[in-house]
């Protein structure tokens, strides 16, 4: 019987390593991963663009560790939180609505936009490529100063019938620099673009045709007319329409409209979210690579969230902890060289040095900015130039100088502040407080909470890990 036992348990263990397509490589608590989640993990976290790339076994305990924290994230409840389904469903929308339309659907949009914008422009006159000469009139003008542009313009346009040429007239008199440069040629125009009078003039002209000098709200004008046709080709503007569909959004408004679609031809109530989860949950059932990725964004934001919460946003508003942590840990901090906690300063008059001294003595460093900023910079005139923090030999050749007494020459790059001091104190061993080395302290104390953390999710969640099917990631 006891044969009969064990024979059985092998056939059930060989099925469930070889009779299952995607088998399952371990439970968390309770919950079963499959062969090829954590094969689609450890692939993307050891591509050949990762520097730090771990063997399997090595990469195991990371990806238990991650899903232990998701685990604790959903036992929070987090994943009910309104931020982050608005943020996950941004994500996952992403990934599925564009399969809602397809390439057809916006070359047709893009022919429709095209159409309409053509029958438009070909009704009204078509496209226009003028060339203008302008001398500017402003409205405050007087009628005197009206009257000389007039005349100066009227001289230009009798050069003109007298044979001059309209290019090197407009680059020598026209006032608009931009386009007198190029012999006053203007850009391909359409109805709409430009003032009424100009355009009232202009499509009057024919190819190669000028006109009389005429007045606009902006001044006088002669426009020659350098060629006129109908809409350009579809195929010339195919790539401006497409940026056109994808900055004016009208690519989403075509999803939606699809949406609203789909939406009438399924029971009353359906909605447009009703229409993503089911459409998502079909391109995930036949997509492991889409089911993994957007399962990825999901259990990231839960990540982030839980991780803020028990690691790195407790741990940088934790001052009890950090500075009971710093002092257990003060030896790991201490430095191999004296250190100057303090300021250099620049000020413009002798008696501001003693000034700065007094205000900030016996004042807690931390306040020491704001003292001096509200006591010498408080309005338009600014009396000092402050640098302030902890220096080693080499940040700051005025320290260096005064306090470290270095054979250092001090270059005044503020000439406005020629008088230079120090004020602060040595350091010897190592920082006084936590605050003097912060970001280092901090990190250390994440990373004391990180461990604690994931040692107290080990106790917490059952973990069991089937070897025979992790030997086999990445070799079936």
């Amino acid at each position: 019987m006891r044969i009969y036992a064990l024979f059985t348990a092998m056939l059930l263990n060989w099925g469930m390593v070889f009779g299952q397509s995607d088998p399952v490589i371990m439970k968390i608590a309770g919950q079963p991963v499959s062969r090829s989640e954590f094969e689609y993990s450890y692939n993307k976290n050891n591509s050949s663009s990762v520097i730090d790339k771990k063997d399997i076994n090595g990469y195991l305990d990371l990806f238990i560790n991650y899903r232990l924290k998701v685990k604790a994230a959903l036992d929070a409840h987090l994943d009910t939180l309104t931020s982050f389904k608005k943020e996950f469903q941004s994500y996952r929308d992403q990934q599925i609505r564009p399969s809602f339309i397809s390439d057809n659907d916006i070359e047709a949009e893009a022919h429709k936009l095209y159409s309409d914008a053509e029958h438009r422009i070909d009704n009204e006159g078509g496209m226009i490529r003028p060339a203008h000469i302008f001398l500017p009139l402003r409205q405050k003008d007087s009628q005197v100063e009206a009257d000389r542009i007039k005349n100066r313009m009227d001289s230009i346009y009798t050069l003109l019938q007298k044979g001059a040429d309209f290019a090197s007239l407009a680059k020598k008199y026209s006032e608009d620099h931009s386009s007198a440069q190029n012999g006053g040629l203007l850009p391909w125009l359409i109805k709409g673009q430009v003032f009424k009078e100009f355009e009232d003039v202009a499509y009057t002209l024919k190819k190669g045709q000028y006109s009389k000098p005429f007045r606009s709200p902006a001044g006088y004008h002669i426009i020659m007319m350098m060629d006129r046709h109908d809409y350009f080709p579809y195929d010339s503007l195919k790539n401006n329409i497409y940026n056109y569909i994808e900055t004016r959004g009208i690519r989403e408004q075509l999803i939606n409209h699809s949406l609203d679609s789909i939406a009438k031809t399924m029971a009353f109530g359906t909605t447009r979210e009703q229409i993503l989860n089911m459409r998502a949950a079909e391109m995930s059932a036949k997509d492991n690579n889409l089911k993994y990725l957007i399962q990825e964004y999901h259990d990231g934001l839960l990540l982030y969230d839980i991780s803020n919460r028990m690691v790195w946003d407790k741990a940088a508003k934790d001052e009890k902890g950090l500075t009971h942590y710093f002092r257990k840990h003060k030896k790991n901090y201490a430095w191999d060289q004296p250190h100057f906690k303090g300021i250099a300063y620049h000020v413009k008059r002798q008696a501001d040095v003693q000034a700065v001294k007094n205000s900030i003595k016996g004042k807690p460093f931390d306040m020491w900015a704001d003292i001096l900023r509200h006591t010498f910079n408080n309005d338009s005139i600014i009396r000092i130039r402050v640098e302030k923090g902890i220096f080693k030999r080499g940040d700051s050749p005025l320290v260096d100088k005064d306090v470290f007494h270095n054979d250092t020459v001090t270059v005044h790059s503020l000439k406005a502040y020629p008088i230079d001091a120090t004020y602060g104190k040595v350091l010897k061993k190592g920082p006084e407080s936590y605050e003097d080395v912060k970001t280092q302290v901090i990190d250390d104390y994440q990373n004391e909470l990180e461990k604690k953390w994931v040692k107290e999710l080990r106790k917490t969640y059952k973990v069991e890990i089937y070897p025979d099917v992790l030997a086999t990631v990445n070799k079936h």
